[in-house]
C-alpha cells in the first residue's frame, strides 16, 4: 500500500511539473513557478516585481509546509521590500505575504501555526496572510477597511 502510494505521489509530482513547465515555456500561465537553484517549487509569486529570491531556507521550509498541508502552492503577493514600517521583517527578507487560491484564510493560518521556524502570523481583511520566521506573534489587522465601512454607513445615514 505505502509502495503503491509512493508511486501515485511521484506520477502525480511529475505531471504537475510537466504542465508547469509546459504553460511557463508558452507563456499562457500568468503566476509561473519559481525556482532557486534546482530547488523543488513551492510557491508561486503574483507578479515579476515580487521579490523573492533571498528568502532563507527557514521561510522557504514554512511555504512548503503550507503547500503540503493545503495542497496548493502558495501565491506569494509581497516579499522583500525597501520601504514600509521600520523594522519590518519584510525589509530583511525574512517574511512574505500570501493567499492561496481557493482556501480559506482560517486553513491557511492552521497550517502556518503547524510549521516548523514559524514566528509571526498575521491576516488581513483581503484575504492576505503574512508569515515570518521572527520572533512567535500573530495579529489581525482591519483598520482602513472599517474605517471604510464607517464612512458608508455615515453616508447612508
Amino acid at each position: 500500500m505505502r509502495k503503491s502510494c509512493s508511486t501515485l505521489l511521484a506520477c502525480m509530482m511529475a505531471l504537475t511539473s510537466l504542465f508547469a513547465s509546459e504553460a511557463t515555456a508558452s507563456g499562457k500561465h500568468k503566476h509561473a513557478a519559481r525556482t532557486e537553484r534546482g530547488a523543488a517549487k513551492i510557491y508561486t509569486v503574483q507578479t515579476p516585481r515580487v521579490r523573492h529570491r533571498c528568502f532563507p531556507g527557514k521561510l522557504r521550509g514554512i511555504l512548503s509546509h503550507i503547500a503540503r498541508q493545503v495542497g496548493r502552492r502558495p501565491l506569494v503577493t509581497s516579499g522583500h521590500r525597501s520601504a514600509g514600517r521600520r523594522g519590518s521583517l519584510h525589509r530583511k527578507c525574512l517574511a512574505a505575504d500570501i493567499r492561496v487560491p481557493g482556501v480559506s484564510v482560517k486553513r491557511i493560518v492552521a497550517a502556518a501555526r503547524s510549521a516548523p521556524a514559524i514566528g509571526g502570523i498575521g491576516t488581513y481583511c483581503n484575504g492576505i496572510v503574512h508569515v515570518d520566521v521572527g520572533p512567535r506573534r500573530s495579529w489581525h489587522y482591519c483598520r482602513g477597511l472599517a474605517r471604510l465601512a464607517r464612512r458608508a454607513r455615515f453616508a447612508t445615514r
